[in-house]
């Protein structure tokens, strides 16, 4: 099963799951007017890689976990694919607590 990148990273995005994606299956874009990423599931190896760098947790192993978002990344990665990382925001930066970005 795919990984899944929930709520929790709405207006949050620090990026550097992206960087260590072996197979570069994290894109970056905007949800609902506010920074997000999403996982693309036909593309997801699985690795668990980006588990550990997301500081707000953001990663979930289980798409039935949380099925709406998990809809959420399936519907956007195909727009969202190809488009260029974004600089990774600081660990520990502050959270942005979901606001607009």
């Amino acid at each position: 099963m795919p990984f899944v990148i929930t709520e929790k990273c709405l207006g949050e995005r620090y990026a550097s799951c992206m960087q260590v994606c072996p197979v570069y299956c994290i894109y970056p874009g905007e949800y609902e007017g506010k920074l997000f990423a999403v996982i693309d599931p036909k593309l997801c190896i699985n690795c668990g890689a980006c588990v550990p760098e997301c500081p707000t947790e953001a990663i979930i192993e289980n798409p039935k976990e949380d099925p709406v978002f998990a809809a959420i990344n399936a519907k956007l990665a195909p727009l969202w694919k190809g488009r260029p990382l974004p600089p990774v925001r600081p660990i520990p930066g502050p959270p942005r607590g979901n606001r607009e970005s």
